[in-house]
This record gives C-alpha cells, structure tokens and sequence, in this order.
C-alpha cells in the first residue's frame, strides 16, 4: 500500500452517498473523518468555511473537489476520507462541475501529506485510474486504485523544442522576456491543499522540460501570496483564488484542472515563451 492509501480507513469511505448540496457533501466527508477520531467538529466547519470564504476553489479538476482547512488543534492525526455521492453535485465551479468525487483532508501539519497528494494527483490524471476511482463498489476496491502504482499510459508534455540554460518570463507575448526570478507561487485559500496538487503538477512539468533545477515552485496561500508576488515569475492558481488576490504585481495563470499536465505545460509556455 502506498502512503496515500494509509491514510484512507475503510471506514472512512462512503460510496452512494445521499449529500445532496456541497455543504451536505463537506460535513458527511468531514464526519467520516470524525468518526475516526481524526479531527474535531469544528474542522469540518473550518472547511465549510473555506469555501464560504474563497468560493470553489477547491473543486480541482473535472468532477473532483479536494476539502481542506488549516492544520490546528482541530486536527489530531493526517488522514483523508473519500466520499461518493449517489449523484453528481454542483459546487458553482465554471468548468469542473458536477462534483462526483470529494475527498476531505486533515493534514496535522504543512508537510505530513505532500507524499500522499502527489500520488492522488498522479491518480486524478491518469484517466484509467481515475474510472476505477468511479467505477469502485466498495472501500476495498478503493483502497486497491489508491495504493497501485501510476499507470505507464499517464503522460507529460513533451520538453520545448530549444530548451535553454536560463529561464526568461514574460508579462505580455508582444514584450520583451525578463530574466526569470526562478520561483512559481501555486495558491490556495489555505496554502496546503490544492496548491500543492498544482506544485506537483507545475514540477512535472519544468521536470519534463528539464527545467528542474531552474525553477522552484512554492505553495502558499492568498495572504502569503500577496506579500511575495514580486518574488515570482508568475502565480498559477484558480480562478477564485484569482479574483480574491487581485493585482499584485505579476502575472496570474487562472488553472481550471490542477492535475492537466498539458494545462500547466500551456500555461507556462506562455510565460516564458517557449
């Protein structure tokens, strides 16, 4: 089993589940995190809240949304629970509604589930892994899409055809390129959920480039985010998050699927013209 599928408990999975609004589907993923002793009540309301607060954001990809809030008291053990409902449910994203799939996360601290999103990430992406993930009748079976290796079909963009030894941003096509300050900013409203799955899809793709060691991506949240924009070449984010940062200096990529390698690699194309 890999980390990611450790930190699932059977029965912490609820398949055919009656929610029937984005709030019904928060605090049923949250109570199942409860139920295992790994959070308090008031954390599934801190994740209500998110949402209240950031709208969104955290519906990530086409159909998935990743339920967080901030490491705290609230929070006794990193874990994560998956939830199915019986139908699909619109949480007001523009392009990844309906929701079928929210997986709410605990982390007891920043760094204690980078691991385990990557491999969720690499799951979501992989189109075959991601139907065994829907297709999936009990928890087991699950247990069995989280913890299996990623497929050899998944793929990343090719590298660009010149790839120089010194990264340049751009702020417009039609301008001159910038030296490059060599840092990405991925953002969210908590700075450890969805930044991180769009950090490990922005680092697969500079790797592809062999860009790797050019450029270091970070995630953070919106305060951070607004206090070290000039610090980054660009910011990539949603476009909630977008609309709650506003101008600050650089420019802002709005990702509507965080796990589309070819998105990223677009957007970042466009960035530093290549």
């Amino acid at each position: 089993m890999s980390q990611l599928s450790d930190l699932v408990d059977p029965a912490a999975i609820s398949l055919q589940n009656p929610a029937a609004t984005w709030r019904d589907a928060i605090t049923a993923a949250g109570a199942l995190l409860e139920s295992r002793g790994a959070v308090d009540p008031a954390y599934t309301a801190a994740m209500i809240r998110s949402v209240e607060e950031h709208g969104p954001y955290i519906v990530i990809a086409p159909g998935f949304a990743l339920a967080h809030a901030r490491p705290d008291a609230s929070v006794h053990r990193t874990a994560m629970s998956v939830l199915r409902p019986q139908a699909p449910i619109v949480f007001g994203h523009e392009s990844n509604d309906p929701v079928t799939l929210v997986v709410a996360l605990a982390a007891a601290d920043p760094s204690a589930h980078q691991q385990a999103l990557a491999a969720l990430a690499g799951i979501l992406a992989d189109p075959a892994r991601r139907a065994a993930l829907d297709d999936a009748a009990t928890p087991e079976q699950v247990l069995t899409v989280l913890g299996e290796e990623r497929s050899a079909s998944a793929t990343a963009p090719s590298a660009p055809a010149a790839t120089t030894a010194t990264a340049t941003a751009t702020v417009d096509p039609d301008e001159p390129t910038v030296p490059s300050k060599n840092l990405l900013l991925t953002v969210c409203g908590n700075g450890l959920g969805t930044s991180l799955f769009l950090k490990n899809t922005a680092e697969t793709v500079l790797g592809t480039w062999g860009w790797g060691s050019l450029l270091s991506v970070e995630a953070t949240d919106t305060i951070s985010a607004k206090g070290r924009a000039k610090e980054a070449d660009a910011i990539l984010t949603s476009g909630a998050i977008a609309q709650t940062l506003g101008e600050v200096g650089v420019p802002v990529h709005v990702i509507e699927n965080f796990t589309s390698t070819a998105e990223v690699d677009a957007a970042l194309r466009r960035l530093y013209a290549v």
